[in-house]
């Protein structure tokens, strides 16, 4: 007992030196955990240490991945979600089924059924190590991307790698599988949902954000757990709990208890992140260890696992390229509609133009109500902020290699080799490719991408990039201050407590106001995410301010 709690305790100050020295050193801290973690299962402390995978699949992955929900921007998501829903399904199962052939061609007497459960292990991009990615130079559009595939790819490759076992001792069916994931994410979804919505209708009602925080570390669970129970995807359970909580929390919880939320997961992010790596290490000489008392070579293994990361990568690009392409293509049509959704909002902003469109000259049976109408502009107005957002951030090539290059295995696929059946054939030798896919993904793409980035990166005006961002600010703070003085001004007082209390409702409600607006806005998506983000954190600061401010003494 005494030697687990010093490897806890010394693993947490490792944690935290690593993030330290890598900023310094200017090295992704996952890379300095996991050559740790390789070094210290050397020791005869880890020399037969073997982590339960289902600690890390159903312990470690729901609240990391929930916590990224949360804070992942809900209009990027949304924006960037056909590309997403692209690589979380169709790249993983073609990247699963041509790994498949290649692992059936070059390890004896394994079969196709095997060698695709193997490559559903090895197909899918890990959230935990997308993280590199956010130190680097990367456009916001590719980082929400690469979130985005992270958070969703599991489900499909651990529903693929579900039908491949079952494969291999009965017939497969096309419409089976298709149905079992199909089921697995409608489930997850309904279950996200509800819990989802649930979480924040119960912390609404809680004013400690000490009692509020811990509350919140029981929802990534609260989702996943009886989703897994119903046989659908837990993962995706927790991603859908987190998004809904991203995107009603200020609506619901108050400026503190998200302050907490905020502060508290990310100690707990950087821990669990920390830990992932760290185990991924230290679990390399018993994994090495199975294969040679299984009298298999790790040599050949290692082989194999370099020639399968070179063809996801490959495989990769070649779903990438057309990607692009594609994209280019509904990016032209869509500014091409540009100008008739202006005409519409203008048509729409008099009276006039309304009856011109809705009215009985328009050949509509009926005139919609006025909600509908309303419905409608809303409408008009986000599909013209998808429209600037895509013509000003386009993807080009250098986009696509990022994507393609930031595309790293972690402890996902560790995690899931480990849940391979006893009866797997070689299954020490699936367990040891699959880890190190993993680890000279980290390694050989985790460690370059920095450089790669920098190396194509275009040469950027700074200061009109500044001069953007400062107009986008500075519009966005008119539109707090005419939603500001909208707010009735309080009754004029004495300097007394009274006098105190009505100023101070009177502030709280002008700063209600400006957050109905900014979230109005981030609703509609006219103002970019982290421009939002930042005055919404002005607008928390300043109530929490408030909030915490004394009344006059005597």
């Amino acid at each position: 007992m005494t030697e687990l709690l010093v490897v806890f305790v010394i693993a947490f100050a490792v944690i935290a030196a690593s993030t330290v020295l890598g900023r310094r050193l200017g090295i992704a801290s996952p890379l300095i955990l996991v050559a740790i973690g390789v070094a210290a299962s050397f020791l005869p402390l880890f020399d037969t240490i073997e982590i339960e995978p289902e600690w890390i699949l159903a312990g470690v992955l729901p609240p990391l991945l929930y916590s990224s929900a949360v804070s992942m921007p809900a209009m990027n998501f949304r924006r960037e979600f056909l590309t997403i829903s692209g690589l979380s399904v169709a790249l993983v199962i073609a990247s699963s089924l041509v790994l498949g052939l290649f692992f059936m061609l070059v390890i004896p007497d394994l079969g196709f059924a095997w060698g695709v459960a193997l490559g559903a292990i090895i197909s899918p991009t890990d959230a935990v190590a997308t993280s590199i990615v956010k130190q680097t130079s990367v456009s916001k559009r590719v980082v929400a991307i690469l979130e985005g595939e992270s958070l969703l790819n599991d489900a499909t490759a651990l529903v693929l790698l579900r039908t491949a076992i079952v494969a291999t001792a009965a017939s497969f069916s096309f419409w089976g599988a298709a149905g079992t994931f199909a089921y697995s994410v409608m489930i997850a979804i309904i279950i996200g949902l509800l819990v989802g919505w649930g979480n924040l209708v119960i912390r609404k009602r809680v004013t400690d954000p000490t009692v509020n925080t811990v509350i919140s570390f029981v929802v990534p669970f609260a989702a996943a757990v009886p989703t897994e129970l119903l046989g659908a995807s837990g993962l995706v359970g927790a991603v859908v709990a987190g998004l809904i909580t991203g995107i009603r929390a200020p609506r619901y919880l108050s400026a503190q208890n998200r302050l907490s939320d905020s502060q508290n997961w990310r100690t707990v992010e950087l821990v669990l992140e920390g830990a992932v790596f760290l185990t991924m290490g230290v679990q390399i000489s018993s994994i090495v260890a199975n294969v040679e008392r299984d009298h298999e070579g790790t040599g050949v293994a290692v082989l194999i696992a370099a020639g399968a990361l070179v063809l996801t990568i490959l495989v990769r690009a070649a779903y990438v390229a057309p990607l692009l392409w594609v994209l280019s293509r509904l990016r032209a049509r869509n500014v091409k509609l540009q100008d008739r959704m202006l005409d519409i909002r203008e048509k729409m902003s008099t009276p006039e133009g309304a009856e011109q469109m809705f009215g009985p000259g328009s050949g509509r049976r009926r005139m919609p109500s006025q909600g509908q109408i309303e419905r409608f502009g809303r409408r008009i107005v986000q599909s013209l902020a998808d429209i600037t957002y895509f013509r000003n951030a386009p993807l080009g090539w250098r986009d696509g290699t990022a994507v393609v290059w930031a595309g790293m295995r972690g402890a996902v696929t560790v995690a899931a080799a480990q849940t391979l059946p006893d009866d797997t054939p070689q299954r020490s030798v699936l367990v040891l490719i699959a880890f190190a896919v993993a680890v000279m993904s980290l390694l050989v793409q985790g460690g370059t991408i920095a450089a790669l980035l920098r190396a194509i990166a275009p040469k950027v005006d700074q200061a009109a990039v500044d001069e953007k961002t400062n107009a986008e600010r500075a519009r966005l703070m008119q539109l707090m201050k005419t939603s500001g003085d909208a707010v009735p001004p309080g009754q004029p007082a004495e300097q007394s407590t009274q006098g105190f209390l009505s100023a101070k409702e009177h502030e709280l409600a002008v700063l209600e106001a400006q957050r109905a607006a900014l979230l109005e806005a981030r609703d509609h998506g006219t103002f970019d995410a982290d421009v939002l983000a930042y005055a919404l954190q002005i607008v928390d600061a300043s109530q929490i301010a408030i909030e915490m401010r004394g009344g006059p003494k005597g």
